[in-house]
C-alpha cells in the first residue's frame, strides 16, 4: 500500500491501492508502529489517569476526606486534561505528532510517581493535575498521527483498536491496585505508574511521523488555530464539544465511582466486595468495554457516525440503572461487562468523527482541544455524583449519568454532520 500523502485526498487512487478485506491486511510496517506506539500510549495513559479510582477508599480513609473531597481531586485532573489537549494538541500540530506524543507520555508518568508522596490534599491535588495535563496531551497526538496513517476505509475500525486500550488501561490500573494496595498500599500504586515513561525510549526510536502532517506547507500560529477553531469550523467545534461533553459526563460520572460502589458496604446501598474481588469485577467489565470500542469501529463503518453513536448512547443510558438495581454479586459480574461495552465502546467514534471534520493543519489541536475540553467539563460529574452520594447514597447519586448519555444522542441525532468514508485534507 502506498503512504503517499496524496492519496488521503484522491478517493480513486486509495481505493485502487487498499486491499479489501480486513483493515489489518496490507498494512505497512510505519502504519503498524504507529498503531502500537498510539495503542500502548493509550493504555498507559488511561492506567495513570485511572489509579486514583482505584485508591479513592484508601485516600479518604488516610486523609480523612469525605466523598466530595475526593470528586474534587478527580475533577480537577480532568480539567487540566483539557489544557493539556491544547497544549500538546498545538506542539503536535506545529513540531510533530511523535514529539507531542513523548513528551506527554513522560510528564503524566512523572507526576503520577509524585502522587505517591503526597502528604496532604493539596500536594495530591496538584500532582493529579500535572497528570491530567499529559493525559490530556498524549490522546491528541495519538489520534492525530493514527487517523492521519491509515486509509479511509478502514479508518474508524484502525481507531478502535487503538481506542480499545482504553479497557487495556483501566484494567491495568485495576490489576496494579488489586496486586500493591495488600502489600505497599495506595502510595505503591501510583510509584507504579512512573513505568509508562519507558515508553517514550521506543517511540522515540521507531516511531515514523504523519506524512500528512509532514507535507503541510503552512504551520499555523496558535492564534490563527484558534481563530479557525471558531471560525470558520466554529459550528463544527460546538456540536462536538456537545455531544462529547454530554457522553464523557455520563462516562465519567459512572466509572469514577464504580470501584467504590463496588466497595460499598452493604448496609450503605452496595455490594460490599473486598479489594480483591472489587478488582476482579472490574478487570472482567473492561473485557466486555474492550469489545465494544473493537466492535464500534465496525458499526460505526457500517451505519455512519450518527446513527452508531446514538445507538450506544441510548443503550448505555438503559443499562445504568438496570445495573444500580441488581442486588446479586454474581449478576453484577455477569452484566457488568454489558454496561461497559455500550458505555465506553463509544470512545471509538471521537477520533475518527473529530478527524474528519477539521483540516490536517489544526486537526490535533481540534482533537485535543475539543476532546478534552468534553472531559474537562465531564469534571462536573465526578463532583456532583460525590454530592449526591452524601445525602442520597452512591447507587442513588449514579442514576444521573443515564440523562447524560440520553442528551448525547439527542445532540448527535439532531446536529452532527455525517462524514463516513470522507478523505482527510
Amino acid at each position: 500500500m502506498s503512504t503517499n500523502p496524496q492519496n488521503n485526498m484522491n478517493d480513486s487512487k486509495e481505493e485502487t491501492t487498499v486491499p479489501d478485506g480486513p483493515w489489518w491486511r496490507g498494512a505497512t510496517p510505519q502504519q503498524w508502529k504507529v498503531l502500537w506506539a498510539a495503542f500502548l500510549g493509550w493504555a498507559l495513559d488511561v492506567m495513570d489517569l485511572m489509579l486514583y479510582s482505584m485508591v479513592i477508599v484508601y485516600v479518604i480513609q488516610e486523609f480523612q476526606f469525605d466523598s466530595s473531597m475526593a470528586g474534587t481531586i478527580a475533577s480537577a485532573t480532568l480539567i487540566a486534561s483539557a489544557f493539556g489537549g491544547i497544549i500538546f494538541g498545538f506542539v503536535a500540530d506545529k513540531f510533530g505528532r511523535t514529539k507531542s506524543m513523548l513528551y506527554s507520555i513522560l510528564v503524566y508518568s512523572l507526576f503520577s510517581l509524585m502522587c505517591g508522596f503526597s502528604t496532604t490534599f493539596t500536594q495530591l491535588l496538584v500532582f493529579r493535575i500535572l497528570v491530567g495535563l499529559g493525559t490530556g496531551g498524549e490522546w491528541s497526538a495519538g489520534a492525530a498521527l493514527v487517523t492521519e496513517s491509515w486509509p479511509a476505509k478502514h479508518r474508524a475500525k484502525v481507531m478502535a483498536f487503538v481506542q480499545s486500550s482504553f479497557a487495556v488501561g483501566y484494567a491495568l490500573a485495576a490489576f496494579i491496585a488489586m496486586i500493591v494496595v495488600p502489600v505497599w498500599g495506595w502510595r505503591g500504586v501510583f510509584f507504579v505508574g512512573v513505568l509508562p515513561a519507558l515508553l517514550t525510549l521506543w517511540i522515540r526510536k521507531h516511531t515514523p511521523e504523519s506524512e500528512v502532517w509532514q507535507a503541510q506547507k503552512k504551520r499555523y500560529s496558535f492564534k490563527e488555530i484558534v481563530g479557525q477553531l471558531f471560525g470558520a469550523h466554529k459550528r463544527n467545534t460546538i456540536i462536538c464539544l456537545l455531544f462529547t461533553g454530554f457522553a464523557m459526563l455520563g462516562y465519567w460520572g459512572l466509572f469514577t465511582w464504580i470501584p467504590t460502589y463496588l466497595a460499598t458496604p452493604v448496609s450503605e446501598g452496595g455490594p460490599g466486595l473486598d479489594v480483591v474481588k472489587s478488582g476482579m469485577w472490574i478487570i472482567v467489565m473492561q473485557f466486555g468495554a474492550w469489545l465494544g470500542f473493537l466492535s464500534y469501529g465496525y458499526v460505526a463503518d457500517w451505519l455512519g457516525r450518527k446513527k452508531s453513536f446514538a445507538l450506544y448512547f441510548v443503550i448505555s443510558a438503559i443499562c445504568v440503572p438496570l445495573y444500580m438495581l441488581i442486588d446479586d454479586v454474581t449478576l453484577l459480574l455477569i452484566f457488568g461487562p454489558v454496561v461497559a461495552f455500550f458505555g465506553t465502546g463509544f470512545y471509538s467514534g471521537f477520533g475518527p468523527t473529530f478527524a474528519e471534520l477539521f483540516p490536517t493543519g489544526i486537526r490535533a489541536t481540534a482533537q485535543g482541544f475539543i476532546y478534552n475540553a468534553a472531559r474537562a467539563l465531564s469534571a462536573l460529574a465526578p463532583f456532583i455524583i460525590g454530592q449526591l452520594a452524601v445525602t442520597q447514597g452512591l447507587a442513588s447519586a449514579l442514576l444521573v449519568t443515564s440523562g447524560f448519555f440520553l442528551l448525547a444522542a439527542v445532540v448527535v441525532m439532531v446536529f452532527l454532520p455525517e462524514t463516513r468514508n470522507k478523505e482527510l485534507v
